[in-house]
């Protein structure tokens, strides 16, 4: 399955999708986490000790090409990597990809952060200022997230970029389930109705997880404010400040650790539904074709759409 954690800058989400992500590497689950951030701090949070080597992966994005190459295979309706944009979806002769697989993405991109195996969209450094948006680096996540066929009990936890700036693209349209993470503030629930009525237009499961609640006044705003999307809440955490500092002491706190059972739990009820995903997918590529992909390649990118296909554990045989 499928998890992102969205929310306001400063809500907390890079640390709920590091613990979220450990806490299901621990328990021997299949998990990969995806730094989509375009502030990259998804390593630090995994290794707050910093006792492992540095993250050396290199980023999707410095390998864009090469991704696309991969990935169309022997797709015929897909003449070139210059014809391949994000949206682009698979097809019948398209390399769809396992979890953690054998495969030439996997292996060059994933290292293990803090036991947890981690890849990177890559930062947005100073040849980008002015002439890109950070979309264009999580082009190689959409592409990728495309072409993955993820089995039961495996999880891919992304950490995604703050505030609604998600909604620039369909990538919020590629997962099972979504977190928002929300302070107990008038800012920190801010985003939230965005997420809640995009959500809603395109049927993309939401539910809201309250940070940093410190008692019961905390707790009530968050219900007057989010009501039934409210699902669980994490206490102001000793833990998180002293691994924030890089010394964790003892153990995250055991309401703490409920909420994450109950997030896990949560997307465990939920049934992957492949032809909504694959359908969200053709429906913002024919958006992206006719808006400015047709002018970019020179091509009607509407052709690339394989009407007999739809990806899931089918697709792999």
């Amino acid at each position: 399955m499928r998890v992102a954690f969205v929310g306001k800058g400063g809500s907390g989400k890079t640390t709920l999708s590091a613990l979220f992500a450990r806490q299901l590497a621990r328990s021997g689950a299949p998990v990969l986490a995806v730094d989509g951030d375009i502030n990259q701090h998804l390593s630090e949070a995994l290794d707050p000790t910093a006792c492992t080597a540095p993250f050396t992966a290199p980023p999707l994005a410095a390998q864009l090409g090469a991704i696309k190459d991969l990935l169309r295979g022997t797709n015929a309706r897909i003449t070139s990597r210059e014809a391949m944009v994000k949206t682009t979806p698979p097809g019948r002769g398209s390399r769809l990809l396992r979890l953690l697989g054998d495969d030439e993405l996997h292996t060059r991109h994933v290292q293990r952060v803090g036991g947890v195996p981690l890849m990177v969209t890559g930062e947005f450094d100073e040849s980008d200022l002015g002439v890109a948006c950070y979309h264009s680096k999580l082009g190689a996540v959409e592409l990728y997230l495309s072409h993955l066929v993820d089995g039961p009990g495996e999880y891919l936890v992304m950490d995604m970029t703050a505030g609604a700036d998600a909604f620039a693209s369909g990538l919020f349209t590629r997962f099972d389930m979504t977190f928002l993470v929300a302070e107990p503030t008038r800012k920190g629930v801010s985003v939230y109705r965005q997420y809640r009525d995009h959500a809603r237009e395109f049927g993309i499961p939401l539910a809201v997880v309250g940070n940093k609640v410190t008692g019961e006044d905390d707790l009530l705003f968050l219900k007057e404010e989010v009501g039934d999307d409210l699902l669980t809440h994490l206490v102001l955490s000793p833990w998180v400040r002293s691994a924030e500092r890089g010394y964790p002491q003892g153990e995250l706190e055991e309401a703490n650790r409920h909420a994450l059972n109950l997030l896990r739990a949560t997307v465990d009820a939920r049934e992957k539904n492949w032809p909504a995903l694959h359908r969200h997918a053709v429906e913002f590529h024919l958006r992206n074709a006719g808006a400015w992909a047709d002018a970019a390649t020179g091509q009607d990118l509407a052709a690339q759409v394989d009407p007999e296909f739809v990806p899931g554990p089918a697709s792999l045989t």
